[in-house]
């Protein structure tokens, strides 16, 4: 180091260790002044509030939520959206157990007592401000290196990152109190207490490294209340606009979107490497993509066989007894990356199944030129189809956990299993699902409203188990029997697979395959 560099450090030594003098950069952009600085998540969690607890809003507070009460008096002071309490806990897990976490910076709002203060000094006669809110020591010519008050006094309120924020104190209550209770979206405790032991459990890092976490810096940008010359409702305006435009760059991911970029849920991963590689679903020249990676749902029109979110679920469904680790060992928690070994496994199980859903001779139609809109549409739909459950996502996860439970709970063999399904599939048994002699007839079809019931895809996947052998006690057989009455019942009477209004009584299941 240099002797120049050694002064200026030397000098600078006291501004990084003080917690109401903070060493920031002056940045200007579209007219509006901000502070880039850095704090540690301690700090962050102290001195950070919400918008909902300043003054101005404590009237309109929601006593258990902390939201702003939506009335006509309180509609034009809000500055954020309600506050989701049910996130604390995975973003404090997030930091707790990822040792790659990283938060983007925090937009806050610095706004001393006598912003909502009219009688106060600092406003003029004609309701302007006369210095700004953020009180600034410039410490170089130019003004863009200096110290920004940010003494208690002085509120502070996340601006943009407010769930970061709450993600932030959840840590910091979690280190300093040894527990974290979840939250429902308006902050009603939901389950059990997460202690720190629990924690560990799901970390790579120890217990003193966990307690270290809250030295750790995150940056934080400051942005004045009020500047010189703005009144009380242009400045608000302003803050607003700053939050809604901050917002409106931001778009939401998609499940889908979030399945393919997530590195961490073991799902995930082995689901992303077989759409990409198996060949039911891998893109070819010539041929119409197979797999939507972006939307949860397919479109009438649209040729993919699938979703990369179905996809997911596939897997989690077939392959949550066989890797039960994957799964998170207690609710709100998130399980950490599988190791290589397992997820070599796992992409070695999920090959084996579409292998040999591949075969079946649906899905081997497709090789021979039919596209997925024929097979997959109803037959009174344009150009009719062939109404198959197949080529609906809720089926194939249907049919997915069917075989997760008989090939890993059950020890069903799984080269049998699919034999069974191809010369069930062969003679129509997984098509016309909007026809009365159709299984899936009440359970994946509404023939009320003429489209897919997803809320029947539990009952699908046990039928699946009782055709394929997996259901033996005749009290299971009664009570899905049952089950299959009642999704095929509508106003008082059932309907038979012979098409006949009959007692729910009358009808009966299947022979198995």
């Amino acid at each position: 180091m240099n002797p120049a560099t050694a002064n200026l450090a030397q000098l600078l030594e006291p501004l990084l260790n003080n917690p109401t003098q903070l060493l920031v950069q002056k940045i200007q952009m579209g007219g509006t002044e901000a502070y880039l600085g850095s704090v540690t998540l301690e700090w962050l969690s102290q001195r950070v509030q919400f918008a909902s607890e300043l003054p101005l809003f404590q009237s309109f507070r929601e006593q258990q939520s902390g939201n702003i009460e939506r009335v006509a008096d309180s509609v034009e002071e809000i500055v954020q959206r309600p506050l989701d309490w049910s996130r604390q806990l995975p973003l404090a897990q997030y930091l707790a157990t990822h040792t790659a976490h990283k938060f983007p910076a925090l937009l806050v709002v610095l706004s001393p007592a006598w912003v909502d203060d009219a009688d106060a000094a600092e406003w003029d006669s004609n309701g302007q401000a006369t210095e700004s809110a953020a009180m600034f020591q410039p410490l170089d010519s130019q003004g863009t290196m200096g110290v920004l008050n940010a003494s208690t006094p002085i509120s502070i309120y996340a601006l943009d990152g407010q769930h970061r924020l709450m993600g932030i104190q959840g840590l910091i209550t979690l280190l300093q109190t040894g527990e974290l209770q979840p939250y429902s979206k308006v902050k009603k405790p939901v389950g059990e207490t997460i202690t720190l032991a629990d924690m560990a459990a799901v970390s790579p890092l120890s217990i003193t490294e966990l307690q270290a976490l809250s030295t750790e810096t995150i940056g934080i940008e400051f942005i004045p209340a009020v500047v010189p010359g703005e009144t009380r409702q242009q400045a608000r305006q302003r803050i607003r606009s700053i939050f809604v435009h901050v917002n409106l760059m931001a778009v939401k991911l998609s499940k889908g979107q979030l399945a393919l970029l997530d590195e961490d849920d073991g799902f995930s991963i082995i689901t992303r490497h077989v759409a990409v590689t198996h060949p039911l679903f891998v893109e070819k020249p010539g041929r119409n993509p197979r797999v939507n990676w972006d939307s949860a749902t397919v479109a009438t029109k649209s040729t993919v066989l699938t979703t990369l979110q179905a996809l997911k679920e596939i897997s989690q469904r077939y392959l949550d007894d066989r890797f039960p680790r994957w799964t998170a060992p207690k609710p709100g928690l998130v399980p950490l990356r599988p190791a290589d070994e397992e997820l070599q496994e796992g992409i070695q199980e999920l090959r084996r199944l579409w292998d040999g859903l591949a075969s079946l001779p649906s899905y081997q139609r497709l090789e021979q030129g039919v596209e997925t809109p024929t097979l997959r549409r109803f037959s009174f739909e344009n150009n009719g189809g062939e109404g198959n459950i197949l080529f609906r996502p809720v089926g194939q996860v249907a049919i997915a956990q069917a075989l997760g439970i008989l090939v890993f709970r059950l020890q069903f063999s799984l080269i049998e299993i699919i034999e069974k399904l191809r010369l069930f599939d062969k003679v129509g048994g997984f098509a016309g699902m909007e026809y009365p002699e159709s299984l899936w007839y009440g359970v994946l079809y509404d023939p009320n409203k003429r489209r897919i019931r997803v809320a029947g895809r539990d009952l699908a996947a046990k039928l699946i188990v009782y055709l394929l052998g997996g259901i033996q006690e005749p009290m299971d057989r009664a009570e899905l029997r049952r089950a299959l009455a009642e999704a095929r019942t509508f106003e008082n009477k059932a309907i038979s697979f012979e098409g006949r209004f009959v007692k729910p009584k009358q009808v009966g299941l299947p022979d198995t395959l």
